[in-house]
């Protein structure tokens, strides 16, 4: 998948040099390494490329990066998470790079993870984003991706904090000027995936100085007419899933699901989209869009793609059996790694007692 903790990773990348290529793996790669992909490589390579901290993307690149890659391209190092990525033998795929000194190391974002949405998703009960955490969300805590022997910090379920540093450092921070076109957008942008990366980039197209402004339901509201268990991602970790987007300028937190004249106002909206899904009446059953319609603002854009979050979760249930052995798999090797680790430790700690008791 692509999620905003991979945003996060490309962002820190990017601080730390001039120009961020980026290296996605075909899906062969990701199925030998990891387990079946969620998002095919097309969909994968152009939602890498839509992540405004991305310079250039090398498609189809080596699970393992070595010296040679990045002669390849250029590149003075490269940059990992602080988690371990193994091959399918069990060793560090970074252990040439690292030897070199041609590597980098960034914070992981705690709370999301690849596995931990495929555990979402394949969940489908409403308890991940309410107060009371039902049993079964909890039995699925410690069951998910939780091999015998005990628990994996890198995979597993966690939530996602979030702060207003992180929000700052996702947002753009540029105002509108004068000769910007105003374009607002509003949904609930849950799972951020291609279907809305196209829409968005349709959206931008508009105009020859477009400034997207999103509008986010609060999960509730995105429940209501989501219905199922949906948000799967709360409006925090959507947030920052769309302000990672470049065709973005702006995001409105819990924005209202009616687009009235004082939005409109407030934000000088000179334009107003919605894509082909279908738009659910407000509560009171009025049309959400009659104010930007009687002003002539309104405009209904076609992406040609219309690929949904449901589509999306369909994947992942459909391959329910694939998934849960993946993620049962990745926990297992890293519990390995941690073993091997901690006798790694115990055996120089041995040896240093022993080197000191000879003094």
């Amino acid at each position: 998948m692509v999620h905003y903790g991979h945003s996060n990773q490309l962002r820190q990348a990017k601080a730390m040099g001039d120009y961020l290529i980026v290296g996605v793996h075909s899906d062969e790669e990701i199925a030998k390494h990891k387990g079946p992909p969620v998002f095919t490589q097309p969909e994968r390579y152009k939602m890498v490329r839509a992540i405004k901290w991305v310079d250039e993307i090398v498609e189809g690149a080596p699970y393992v990066t070595t010296l040679e890659t990045l002669e390849k391209y250029n590149c003075d190092f490269c940059v990992h998470g602080d988690d371990i990525t193994l091959t399918v033998d069990g060793k560090d795929t970074y252990e040439e790079v690292k030897r070199m000194d041609r590597y980098r190391e960034c914070k992981r974002t705690q709370g999301v993870s690849t596995t931990d949405l495929v555990g979402r998703m394949l969940l489908m009960t409403k308890a991940h984003h309410s107060n009371i955490v039902s049993v079964f969300y909890q039995q699925h805590t410690d069951n998910f991706g939780k091999g015998p022997k005990g628990h994996s910090p890198w995979t597993g379920v966690s939530q996602f904090l979030q702060t207003s540093q992180k929000i700052i450092q996702f947002a753009s921070g540029k105002e509108p000027q004068t000769a910007d076109t105003i374009i607002y957008v509003a949904g609930a942008f849950d799972l951020f995936h291609i279907g809305h990366v196209d829409f968005l980039e349709t959206v931008y197209k508009q105009a020859d100085r477009p400034y997207v402004i999103v509008g986010l339901h609060f999960d509730q509201e995105v429940n209501r007419y989501k219905g199922k268990n949906y948000p799967i991602m709360n409006v925090h970790e959507r947030t920052l899933s769309v302000l990672a987007c470049r065709y973005v300028s702006e995001v409105v937190i819990g924005a209202p699901y009616t687009v009235g004249k004082d939005l409109l106002d407030h934000f000088k909206v000179d334009l107003v989209c919605h894509g082909k899904t279908e738009v659910f009446p407000d509560k009171d059953g009025s049309d959400p869009y009659a104010v930007p319609k009687k002003r002539g603002i309104f405009h209904t854009v076609d992406s040609g793609n219309g690929l949904t979050t449901d589509d999306i979760v369909q994947r992942i249930i459909e391959n329910r059996l694939q998934y849960e052995a993946r993620n049962q798999k990745k926990e297992a090797k890293e519990m390995a790694v941690i073993e091997a680790m901690k006798k790694r430790e115990e055996k120089t700690q041995e040896q240093e007692s022993l080197h000191s008791s000879h003094k």
